[in-house]
């Protein structure tokens, strides 16, 4: 089988450093901060194991734990879509097959996937290193994502256990609720872009070109709402109309007393 990256990174923009004086691409020389410079061939590579020290690791040590690439998957397990949290999914690979020979294997593992609904669980060696991968029949191939380890992860408590457990109010959840009815429909990803990357496309071009640059003209006006605003609006409103009934009860209550008094 064929994996290819689904990612195309020829669309996002890349720059080097660049001497202005002599238009000389920099070479970056690694330095060592007591002696100077220093060729990369006599560098190590070490591991912090706390503040200021280093376990040394030579290049035949890195490889002696390196993996042989391969173009084999190594299924261990099957299961559902559901099952797996959306946190651990990283890079998106389509998976083909490689040669006519393929072809038959292929569709059969593809097609008794989908009919079971199933996500296969499978290992495979990219670069001497070992990826878990989640393979979902997309169209008349399959997407693999390679999935990220528990070990790389930050556990969630450690950064919402400082959220209040307070209930927020009921009104303004509604007012929520109504501004997000409002705002939903489905998912276009041609709709979004990344206007920076859009930007500095347009600038290298014209500077290309010889064109005088000029600031980014500010982004459409479109439909988006601040929730946040429309919600603090919301609030706002509310108070200034309990502040008005407020400031209108004393002059009840003073006609009523006035009544009572004759």
């Amino acid at each position: 089988m064929a994996l290819y990256t689904a990612l195309n990174a020829s669309g996002d923009v890349h720059f080097n450093l660049i001497n202005p004086k002599t238009n000389n691409r920099i070479r970056m020389v690694a330095t060592d901060p007591d002696t100077g410079p220093i060729e990369r061939s006599e560098l190590a590579k070490g591991y912090e194991v706390e503040k200021g020290k280093y376990i040394l690791l030579s290049d035949d040590d890195i490889k002696s734990v390196k993996l042989e690439s391969t173009k084999t998957i190594d299924i261990e397990r099957f299961v559902k879509v559901e099952d797996i949290d959306r946190i651990y999914w990283d890079h998106p690979y389509y998976l083909a097959p490689d040669g006519k020979m393929a072809q038959e294997a292929f569709g059969v593992i593809r097609e008794a996937m989908e009919r079971a609904g199933q996500i296969a669980l499978g290992r495979i060696v990219l670069s001497t290193r070992e990826r878990l991968l989640a393979l979902e029949p997309r169209g008349k191939g399959i997407l693999a994502y390679s999935l990220r380890t528990a070990d790389e992860l930050r556990q969630a408590d450690d950064i919402f256990d400082s959220i209040s457990s307070a209930k927020p109010d009921a009104g303004m959840i509604a007012i929520a609720e109504k501004i997000i009815q409002q705002q939903e429909g489905p998912f276009d990803p041609s709709q979004f872009t990344d206007r920076y990357e859009t930007a500095l496309k347009k600038l290298i071009a014209d500077k290309q070109k010889g064109r005088k640059t000029v600031a980014a003209a500010e982004p459409e006006e479109t439909n988006v709402v601040d929730l946040m605003a429309a919600l603090r609006a919301s609030l706002e409103g509310k108070s200034k109309s309990a502040g008005s009934k407020a400031a209108a009860k004393p002059a009840r209550s003073g006609r009523a007393k006035t009544r009572r008094a004759s």
